[in-house]
């Protein structure tokens, strides 16, 4: 146990650090585009039409780690409380390590890595994040929907790659601290459904 946990821990954060990176340079690259374009004459069709663009990338720009529509970018632990359909972590109780990465203002990618003493399954969702909304009269409850789908890596006999989908909500606790439940189905050898529920840390 100690060693997948120790595997998935370490798979979860290079995984992380290099979609970081990856991203962080995309977001260079695009800025070096747009400050290499030339100028052109004011008040002509292709000056509007290409402020408009500029204004649509600079409003779309990658920034991972920030801030969405549901809240910050978080890292923390939990745990796949129900599963069914197969035998791997994702349809098993098991231990969870789950994240937030803000991308842009409503998109965020959120790898998480399922550990159990087979080998570990990780998730790797890109989704669409939705406002805070107020559950409460008084507004103490506050629930912040998403959905999305992605990538399911199982790596018991050999690394297998599927489809999935994902929905879920983050549940600001307070300033550090969010609260996430999600539903996850993912298509491998055939489907496999969990539901994870943890508190991530805000970074």
């Amino acid at each position: 146990m100690n060693t997948r946990f120790l595997q998935g821990t370490c798979s979860l954060a290079s995984l992380t650090i290099a979609i970081v990176a990856l991203s962080g340079f995309s977001a260079q690259a695009q800025t070096r585009k747009n400050a290499a374009a030339p100028a052109r004459v004011p008040g002509t069709a292709s000056t509007s039409s290409s402020g408009l663009r500029t204004q649509r990338q600079v409003a779309q720009n990658v920034a991972p780690g920030r801030t969405t529509l549901s809240g910050p970018s978080y890292i923390g632990i939990g745990g796949n409380l129900i599963g069914f359909g197969g035998d791997s972590p994702l349809s098993e109780r098991s231990f969870a390590i789950i994240s937030k990465i803000g991308l842009t203002n409503n998109l965020s990618l959120r790898p998480s890595v399922l550990v159990t003493d087979t080998p570990p399954v990780f998730l790797v969702p890109l989704t669409v994040d939705f406002p805070v909304q107020s559950v409460t009269p008084n507004g103490q409850i506050n629930l912040a929907p998403y959905l999305g789908g992605g990538a399911v890596v199982s790596t018991n006999d050999g690394a297998k790659a599927g489809f999935l989908l994902t929905g879920g909500i983050d549940v600001p606790l307070s300033p550090r601290f969010t609260a996430n439940a999600a539903a996850n189905v993912g298509f491998i050898d055939g489907a496999e459904v969990g539901l994870t529920v943890g508190v991530g840390y805000n970074f």
